[in-house]
């Protein structure tokens, strides 16, 4: 029932001329009506024809109007159905109607006006009962399918904790919102792969206190971490005083090799901030960064309840140990990733290094800086 004018009333009298006067002045008013003219077809059409009241004459033939008011009130789809009682007699019936589950009694012959308002009222209750009822059934639903979602929300929550060891923020909310976690079975792919580590750390370890050396991890870490998040990058590991990041997975990007310089040439600004600020408390600390292109296979590494993403391959060996060849404040990239990235980054060619693990030399080069038209990253989004 949706409004007073969509309400249905069941009009229930043996004396059809009641029945055609009561129709008369409620169908006026836009009311839907069903009529019974005995007790039994009264009973069936409130079960089948869903009525929202019913206007009930109590003496009929059996059953009469009391012993059909009793058998609504029996059923649970009708217990609560508003009923109006209607009789030409005023002693003891009203009493009795009453006591049948009656909501109303009017005498006959009606006012019509006075009919029509108490119509309104016990319409008016019957569609709060509605509300009521409608918004229980919501709720038990809701109950019934509490433990499921929370059960569900934990394990998104888990995965996303999960993701987040490795993958930058948005990206670990786009796979977990995507429900596909295919990407982190073993597969190969060509990475932009980065690495960064501070000078003077050995010594540092052995000159300070701990508490003092969870301090310096923490302000480097924590800067690393603003740019994981600024560019996108997959983190390899997070460890001690070096980080090892990569681009191009899980999420394909076309700018994989553009955008590793530029985190590398944020972090250089960020870190020529930092350091001086570590002069100042007595520690001789730098770092230096090392880029290289090629293809690595890629996957989830470890055992139950302690995993990590991994990359590996020459090209991780080789952005390593570029890595560890740069000086204070450099950023040395391979020469098939400058190859790439050439017309947006200045760099000079520091000729053929010698690496541990390699057995011929490599040729690098040191980057100067940005070029004004270096392109800016362009967001990732998972598949």
């Amino acid at each position: 029932m949706s409004g007073e004018g969509c309400a249905r009333i069941l009009v229930v009298d043996d004396v059809p001329e009641n029945v055609r006067l009561l129709e008369a002045v409620l169908a006026s008013r836009g009311y839907d009506i069903v009529s019974a003219t005995d007790g039994s077809v009264a009973l069936e059409l409130a079960e089948t024809a869903k009525p929202d009241l019913v206007l009930l004459d109590i003496l009929m033939p059996q059953p009469d109007g009391y012993e059909v008011c009793r058998r609504l009130r029996e059923r649970e789809e009708t217990a609560v159905l508003p009923v109006i009682m209607l009789t030409s007699s005023l002693g003891s019936e009203k009493t009795k109607a009453i006591e049948a589950g009656a909501d109303d009694f009017i005498p006959k012959p009606f006012d019509h006006a006075e009919l029509l308002a108490r119509v309104r009222s016990l319409l008016r209750i019957k569609r709060y009962h509605d509300t009521i009822k409608t918004q229980a059934a919501e709720l038990l639903e809701l109950n019934r399918t509490l433990e499921e979602r929370v059960r569900t929300h934990v394990e998104e929550l888990q995965r996303l904790r999960r993701l987040q060891r490795f993958l930058s923020p948005q990206l670990a909310d786009a796979l977990v919102a995507s429900g596909d976690e295919s990407i982190l079975a073993s597969h190969r792919r060509q990475l932009a792969m980065l690495f960064a580590d501070l000078r003077g750390w050995t010594s540092f370890v052995d000159a300070v206190e701990p508490e003092e050396l969870m301090r310096v991890l923490g302000e480097f870490h924590q800067t690393i971490g603003r740019l994981v998040r600024r560019f996108e990058a997959t983190v390899g590991f997070l460890e001690g005083d070096g980080v090892q990041l990569f681009f191009n997975d899980p999420i394909e990007i076309p700018d994989a090799p553009l955008r590793a310089v530029r985190l590398a040439c944020a972090l250089r600004e960020e870190m020529a901030e930092l350091t001086p600020r570590w002069h100042k408390r007595g520690y001789d600390l730098d770092f230096g960064v090392g880029i290289a292109l090629g293809y690595a296979t890629c996957g989830e590494v470890g055992f139950e309840g302690r995993s990590d993403y991994a990359a590996i391959g020459a090209v991780t060996n080789l952005a390593s140990r570029l890595a560890d060849e740069a000086t204070g404040g450099q950023i040395l990239i391979a020469q098939r990733l400058y190859a790439e990235v050439e017309d947006d980054v200045e760099a000079e060619p520091i000729g053929d290094v010698t690496l541990k693990g390699f057995p011929r030399p490599v040729a690098a080069f040191s980057v100067v800086a940005l070029r004004q038209t270096a392109r800016e990253p362009s967001p990732v989004s998972a598949p």
